[in-house]
């Protein structure tokens, strides 16, 4: 059976890693993207690279951390040499290599575009050489947008003035942690256990990374291309079949909030929700699971026509343990001896952040993995936000079963449908509760320093969040072997509003 011509492809894939973080050689996001797109199409093999710069008619980006850029899009476009029609930054999210290789792979397949790049890139390892040399603008940088807000770590003022700010609470190091206890006590896993699987999964992580691109944490200076078309796109610019890679299919979805008040009509209306939801950690559905995680797999493999059974490997993204802990347990493998690759690259820790762009990676080794026979049919899971948003996509070395045609629309919608929100209680007052899940910020001589936790009210089982309430209560919640997920205590509101809870109910507060 002849393929059909708009069969949406991967034909050529790059990376590049500055090492170096002298000052003199901080190269900056958007050229380092744009080196990432050159080396994608080397790696394409096409004999006229004129050809294929003019058939560019996309061009997507993962948006940097590192810098904020007036239309980097179009900056790009106008290094390449290339005048695509087709524009776009993406909001900020580890989910968004998924999406936009998913929508790039649907304006192919629908004959909207010809040739499609998706492109992300980092120098937050360059960034803090220069500020630490006295430098806030790199020498020979573009010059910032300053409509545009950098991203900063452990940044809490984008949640404005709310609970989560009066409580300190909603960056990753909060939420992922709150997860992680969560996911272990529905498990009926003692702390030493679950400790020790983190330990072993990551572990493995650090062998496969090693060989590969090195770097740890989000001080990374990394960026990676894919360039996606139509099989006739392809055999017209004579790129040869062992570089083809068949996108089967996508999906991705976030898990429902109380922003119901706050209707999708336009881009605007998404970003204030992806905001919100981004920060508002309390308003999740469960924190053992992520119904977004698990119907995002489900659907992806679904809509790319493929079982479970026939994808033979996978690469989870992997900020903190528990995601990809989350997702090899929903695709029934074990997180430290895996019967199936769960990871290409080694996780964030081990292979590096890269920002929002750390899947983008994750598409272009799964690419060469295909390509080389290693596997036949991969899964690459993105996530975003503060375990937010999810978005999964299928790769093959074969064409969709039956030539059938790429997913029209997004199968899923942008919320988790089907699932309801506990009712929170911003000032719950003073009364019994049991905790629902917790986690405790430590100094830098290892003394915890703030407990956040997230509890339900005994007399409605009303959600709500709160700090430890007495030093006692902190000790208790800091202890690693021990857990309190469905402990009881007492919380009650003071005159600022904060909410305070301790695990003794005798205790004065």
């Amino acid at each position: 059976m002849s393929l059909s011509p708009h069969t949406p492809i991967i034909v050529g894939v790059g990376e590049i890693c500055n090492r170096s973080t002298a000052v003199e050689n901080a190269i900056e996001p958007m050229e380092l993207m744009l080196q990432a797109i050159q080396n994608a199409f080397a790696d394409s093999s096409a004999p006229d690279r004129d050809a294929l710069v003019a058939a560019v008619d996309s061009i997507s980006v993962v948006p940097p951390w590192t810098w904020p850029y007036e239309n980097l899009p179009g900056l790009l476009a106008a290094k390449l040499g290339a005048e695509p029609s087709h524009l776009h930054l993406g909001p900020h999210g580890g989910n968004q290599p998924g999406e936009l290789c998913d929508e790039a792979a649907r304006r192919i397949a629908s004959g909207q575009s010809r040739i499609s790049i998706i492109v992300g890139g980092e120098a937050l390892a360059s960034l803090a050489a220069c500020h630490k040399a006295g430098r806030k603008i790199p020498k020979g940088w573009t010059k910032p947008d300053p409509n545009t807000r950098q991203i900063k770590t452990g940044d809490l003022s984008m949640l404005g003035d709310n609970v989560g700010t009066l409580h300190s609470v909603g960056l990753p190091t909060h939420v992922y942690p709150m997860y992680e206890n969560a996911f272990r006590s529905f498990r009926r896993q003692s702390c030493e256990e679950n400790l020790k699987e983190s330990a072993t999964m990551y572990a493995e992580f650090d062998e496969i990374a090693y060989p590969l691109l090195v770097n740890a944490f989000n001080t990374v200076n990394l960026a990676a291309a894919c360039v996606l078309t139509s099989v006739e796109q392809a055999e017209k610019l004579r790129i040869p079949r062992g570089k083809w890679v068949y996108v089967l299919g996508g999906a991705g979805t976030e898990d429902r909030h109380n922003c119901e008040s706050t209707p999708v009509r336009s881009i605007m209306d998404k970003w204030l929700r992806m905001v919100i939801n981004y920060f508002q950690v309390w308003e999740r559905p469960w924190y053992w699971t992520s119904p977004a995680l698990e119907k995002s797999i489900d659907t992806a493999i679904k809509v790319s026509d493929l079982t479970l059974d026939e994808l033979d490997v996978f690469d989870f993204y992997s900020c903190f343990p528990i995601v990809p802990k989350m997702a090899a347990r929903h695709v029934g493998l074990s997180p430290t001896s895996p019967a199936k690759p769960i990871t290409l690259l080694g996780g964030l820790t081990s292979f590096g952040g890269a920002g929002n762009n750390y899947s983008m990676h994750a598409l272009v080794e799964m690419t060469r993995q295909l390509r080389n026979g290693t596997y036949r049919n991969g899964l690459v899971l993105a996530n975003g936000g503060m375990f937010t948003h999810q978005h999964a996509v299928c790769l093959s070395s074969r064409p969709r079963k039956g030539n059938t045609p790429y997913p029209a629309e997004r199968p899923l919608p942008l919320e988790t449908p089907g699932v309801t929100i506990p009712h929170f209680e911003a000032r719950p007052g003073a009364g019994a509760a049991i905790i629902e899940t917790y986690t405790v910020e430590f100094k830098r001589d290892g003394a915890p320093r703030i407990g956040h936790i997230v509890g339900r009210l005994a007399k409605d089982n009303s959600r709500f969040i709160a700090n430890h309430g007495d030093t006692a209560t902190l000790a208790k919640l800091a202890n690693p072997m021990v857990d309190h997920i469905g402990g009881f205590g007492y919380v009650t509101t003071g005159d600022d509003g904060r909410n305070l809870f301790c695990l003794d109910a005798d205790s004065k507060i």
